[in-house]
């Protein structure tokens, strides 16, 4: 059931036909072309299949019954009147459900115990013959619960609050150089501001959606996720399966910005009911129900202290950062651990801590960590610069390291400052000799009713690689298939892949097939922390290029008739790179007015520069950075799941009541990138693009909301009621 896609040529090479033959073809090389994306035609005419899209025989369907308290037990559950309904196949509920073995996520062990931790977790699943049925049935399923008194609200002061022992993607959880306050003292100016930022949902188009089924004692999962390897040994875990027992096949998620990054209970859940009927089993959770079951971005209390001497270079850098898990599960946002690389300090001193609540257990969000973290510090940055009566671009500049500030290894390349020189230029803040032209003072622009302001914020992002697996295989008429376990959640996989397999194989684009989303394929890394294209092209281009010696070395440069097929793992070259600290980064600048009449906040024009190692594919790099870009813009402006402290519920549980940018708010938004060369990276000297177009963003967005008003905004989302009554 995976995709393979194929572009038809003009003309077919006779079998035996030497691959030399190809090279010639292949004047024009394929990474770095803009490739339109091989799937599109697929998604626009609805061809494409999603999770619950694949046709199964005999497939029933389920719907899950959520808890109404945050914290408490479930006493009973009547299942009488729902099994008495027409098309109710079963009910599942922790009284009848399959014992699963524990493979260390609390948050998959469904159904197993009275307990609960959050509202909105699932103490029952109908399965019916129909959606309609499923749903009335779950209607009629009568659960009595018995409800404590519950802890749902971050706070500063939180009396339970604590340090862990480390943070998401495994940093240590405090670092400390120097002296911070001893820094602050020496400071001639100083920052010492709290930002907040709000709980967030990532709201892909595609709920969370699964189909399963049993056969012959093997489970079969279609499932919209980042991350089907995961997902299958998590399975095989679950149910005590051989893992050659379970395959999951993800041909296509429509998106997911990590929520998806790994397995969900509804996956669990489908497989379990499958078992329970002994049919395939379709579950998709409805918009409402992903607002407590599919994760969130938590919400963050960020204090930073900055203090610099008189010629603006920073003293001191300090960055504590506070954030929510659920009582089932320790998640920590890393949101101060960008502070500890992008500017240089000799003293610094980065914390977090968090409380576990009467909540879901937050999960990544595009560019977990970095996301909030930048808008905390790069808001302060531009009080500093305020305060210091320096520009805001050279300020940055000034500070730049020229080693990791804290783990003093090298970067193994790091062009920020000509990104906030060339955004500079392009976005008219300098000229073209480099003089800044923008009026420091704030709330002096006005274009009638409005006034308008500029501000500007750095990016970054890890450049992350995991081991993964990929097969090239040539056949018998001289045709290339690759496959690797990649997942295309909408950013064009697919199509760089495929150019990588291209290049690596010297052959055109079109005589290489692609076939990603399966587990059966072989190990690949997940589909997050923007390391897919990275991994999986690393394994890409390591097996073609091992399958043309093969061709050249053992059959004379000739294919035989059988085909050659060559498998390969990165893992020892992942395990053996030097170490360097790899990072992608950018500056980005933004335009925003403020109506003196209303307080509303419009943004006029974004612009993003980007270092990003080598671009491959223009088309869907530019669509990437736009969508991150978009994405913050969303959380700048808009974007806050409200949670009632009473309940333990989001009530923002729908997107008629959270709101994501729409077309019209939308404004000017241009992209650009430097042509980095990075030797550090992997074989193509790629760094990820998927998440670094959301970091900054936001802060651009209040550093000009200041510039434009005076006012400084340091609670997001802004908006009227930190304009109103402010505005002169």
């Amino acid at each position: 059931m995976t995709s393979t896609q194929r572009q038809p040529t003009q003309s077919q090479p006779a079998q035996g036909q030497p691959t030399q033959s190809r090279v010639q073809d292949a004047a024009q090389r394929s990474v770095g072309t803009a490739s339109p994306r091989i799937e599109a035609w697929d998604k626009v005419t609805g061809r494409a299949p999603y999770a619950v899209d694949h046709p199964v025989p005999g497939a029933a369907y389920a719907w899950v019954v959520q808890s109404t308290v945050a914290r408490g037990v479930v006493v009973d559950v009547d299942t009488s009147r729902a099994l008495a309904e027409d098309g109710v196949l079963g009910v599942l509920w922790h009284g009848n459900a399959q014992r699963l073995e524990s493979v260390g996520d609390p948050e998959l062990m469904v159904l197993q115990s009275a307990r609960i931790a959050y509202r909105g977790q699932v103490v029952a699943v109908v399965v019916a013959t129909s959606p309609e049925a499923a749903r009335a049935g779950a209607d009629l399923v009568r659960v009595r619960e018995d409800g404590m008194t519950s802890d749902t609200v971050l706070r500063i002061d939180h009396p339970a609050l604590y340090q862990p022992v480390q943070v998401n993607a495994g940093y240590p959880a405090r670092s400390a150089i120097g002296d911070v306050d001893a820094g602050l003292a020496a400071a001639a100016v100083r920052v010492d501001a709290t930002y907040r930022t709000p709980a967030e949902h990532h709201c892909a188009m595609e709920p969370h959606a699964t189909t399963a089924f049993w056969e012959r004692g093997c489970l079969v999962v279609f499932d919209g996720t980042q991350a089907s390897t995961a997902v299958s040994e998590t399975l095989a875990g679950l149910f005590e399966l051989p893992p050659q027992s379970v395959r999951v096949i993800n041909e296509h998620v429509g998106g997911g910005f990590g929520s998806k990054g790994g397995p969900k209970p509804n996956v669990v859940l489908a497989a379990m009911a499958a078992r329970l009927v002994g049919r395939p089993v379709k579950l998709a959770l409805t918009r409402q129900q992903l607002f407590a079951v599919a994760g969130y971005r938590t919400p963050t209390i960020q204090r930073v202290r900055l203090g610099a001497a008189t010629n603006g270079r920073l003293l001191a850098i300090g960055h504590d950062a506070v954030s929510q898990t659920s009582q089932l599960s320790e998640f920590v946002e890393q949101s101060a651990v960008l502070s500890r690389h992008m500017y240089a300090a000799p003293n610094r001193l980065t914390t977090h801590r968090v409380v576990a609540l009467d909540v879901p257990t937050p999960v990544w969000m595009r560019a977990p960590g970095e996301c909030p973290g930048s808008f905390a510090l790069e808001s302060a940055i531009d009080e500093l610069a305020s305060a210091g009566n320096w520009d805001p671009v050279r300020l940055r500049i000034d500070n730049e390291p020229a080693v990791h500030p804290e783990e003093q290894i090298p970067f193994s390349s790091r062009h920020l400052v000509q990104c906030l020189q060339e955004g500079a230029e392009r976005f008219g803040w300098t000229d073209a000799s480099g003089r800044v032209v923008r009026d420091p003072r704030p709330a002096v622009r006005r274009d009638g009713e409005w006034l308008v302001g500029t501000g500007v914020a750095a990016s970054t992002y890890p450049s992350l690689t995991w081991p993964s697996t990929a097969l090239a295989r040539a056949t018998a008429d001289q045709r290339f298939d690759v496959e690797v376990n990649a997942a295309d959640i909408g950013t064009g996989a697919r199509t760089v892949l495929r150019q990588i397999a291209a290049d690596a194989l010297d052959v055109p684009i079109a005589y290489v097939e692609i076939t990603v989303g399966d587990s059966a394929i072989g190990p690949a890394t997940v589909a997050g922390g923007s390391m897919g294209t990275a991994s999986w092209g690393w394994a890409v281009t390591k097996a073609c290029r091992l399958l043309r010696e093969r061709i050249e070395r053992d059959h004379g440069g000739r294919v035989p008739t059988g085909g050659v097929a060559v498998r390969a793992d990165t893992t020892l070259e992942i395990r053996d790179r030097p170490e360097f600290s790899r990072h992608a980064y950018g500056a980005q600048f933004c335009q925003a007015r403020v109506s003196t009449m209303t307080g509303e906040v419009r943004v006029d024009r974004l612009l993003g520069v980007f270092a990003a190692g080598r671009i491959v594919n223009p088309t869907t790099a530019r669509s990437q950075f736009i969508g991150g870009m978009t994405m913050g813009l969303s959380g700048a402006l808009l974007e806050r799941s409200v949670l009632d402290s009473r309940t333990g519920d989001f009530v923002t549980g729908d997107l008629a009541a959270y709101h994501v940018a729409v077309s019209a708010d939308v404004p000017r938004i241009e992209v650009a990138w430097l042509d980095e060369q990075d030797p550090h990276l992997n074989p193509m000297g790629v760094k990820g693009i998927g998440e670094i177009g959301i970091v900054g963003t936001a802060a651009a967005v209040a550093n000009a909301v200041h510039h434009a008003t005076g006012i400084r905004v340091r609670d997001l989302p802004i908006g009227l009621a930190q304009m109103i009554g402010k505005l002169h």
